[in-house]
């Protein structure tokens, strides 16, 4: 985790934590508004296409954020699902499960937008929102698995105990199972996250103008793809970096066992 040099000796871990978000945040935040502002001062092709590549990087960290979101709430039924006791539910969970994992994320993002609307003729959906919900049932899959796994890390002592004290099945969950579940789950869905955002580039294929369509653009007009390309990847570079210093700030606040220095 990034570590500013001007941070006073006795910040707690969590201040520290809670600061380098609020850096890493606001860096992220400038680094959208104003980043057209340099690409600009860039030769041809860069520098007239300043604009498109702002507006682009825009998109890729809209369809993070929302598909992400997403991702996650579709990740903890799919994985309370999958250690139902109903063995439907339980059927039904693995087999998403399974799906979404054993096919390529290329092959998703084309079948929800070309292939859902062919089941469902009454179902419109904008080449924006059908990429969300792609990017959602995929990294859903994956952070599924990673919650099924926290949950069942939580030793069964710690039920008992809530239970013999009076407490519901539910508030059970609630209070004592699901957040040691989500601390303990915590690192692989932040790391998916960060895979969202690169992943995020397959949604050129139906046509959404993120990053990588603006690059690929830009390249085929005008025949330059070395700057195209590098000028792209320094921009995910920038945005994973940013990306991973917010997720591990997370890590480290919620680092209650103080694993970590």
């Amino acid at each position: 985790m990034l570590t500013l040099p001007g941070w006073p000796a006795g910040w707690s871990r969590s201040t520290r934590s809670n600061a380098t978000m609020v850096v890493a945040s606001a860096a992220l935040v400038l680094f959208l508004w104003l980043m057209a502002i340099p690409l600009s001062w860039a030769p041809e092709p860069i520098g007239p296409a300043a604009r498109d590549f702002a507006d682009g990087t825009l998109i890729t960290v809209e369809l993070t954020i929302v598909s992400g979101l997403a991702g996650i709430a579709i990740g903890l039924v799919a994985a309370m699902g999958k250690l139902s006791r109903v063995a439907p539910v339980r059927w039904l969970a693995s087999f998403y499960i399974w799906v979404v994992r054993g096919t390529p994320l290329l092959v998703q993002v084309l079948f929800v937008y070309f292939a859902l609307p062919a089941l469902i003729p009454s179902l419109r959906l904008s080449d924006f929102t059908s990429a969300c919900i792609a990017l959602a049932l995929n990294i859903g899959a994956y952070n599924a698995e990673a919650i099924r796994s926290g949950l069942q890390a939580v030793p069964k002592g710690q039920t008992e105990a809530a239970r013999s004290l009076g407490m519901s099945a539910w508030h059970t969950f609630l209070d004592i199972v699901f957040p040691q579940a989500m601390k303990i789950s915590l690192p692989s869905l932040v790391n998916n996250i960060v895979s969202l955002l690169k992943d995020s580039s397959l949604a050129y294929t139906i046509g959404v103008v993120e990053l990588t369509n603006v690059g690929n653009r830009i390249q085929a007009a005008t025949f330059q793809p070395m700057a195209t390309l590098v000028t792209t990847a320094c921009i995910y570079l920038v945005l994973t970096t940013m990306l991973t210093q917010i997720s591990d700030a997370i890590e480290h606040r919620y680092d209650v066992e103080g694993r970590r220095p």
